[in-house]
């Protein structure tokens, strides 16, 4: 059984333990946390989809660990008027593992 679940604007399929990388989710590590916004389960032969969510379908996880994705750096520069920038950005990411995937609330 595994579930396409919808968490920071992106969508992830969740199975029972597995361990998905998204975007922050506020907590410490051992924090249990429930993703709500389910949009398919696939029990099987079995397939729902929602429109737009699953009713009742639910997955629950535990916060493994925070982290920091790699860093991307971006440079800018106008030719001719020596105007240069250089910056850079790493995402902060959320390790969730997956306990449950559950069909009724």
């Amino acid at each position: 059984m595994y579930a396409i679940v919808k968490t920071g604007g992106k969508q992830y399929k969740a199975a029972t333990n597995d361990v998905l990388i998204v975007e922050k989710i506020e907590g410490e590590a051992g924090t249990a946390i429930e993703l709500s916004e389910v949009l398919m389960v696939v029990d099987g032969d079995k397939t729902t989809v929602g429109s737009p969510l699953v009713k009742g379908a639910i997955v629950r996880g535990e916060i493994v660990r925070q982290a920091k994705g790699p860093k991307i750096e971006a440079f800018n520069y106008k030719p001719k008027k020596n105007e240069r920038k250089r910056w850079g950005h790493r995402q902060p990411l959320t390790h969730v593992k997956v306990t449950e995937v559950s069909t009724s609330a």
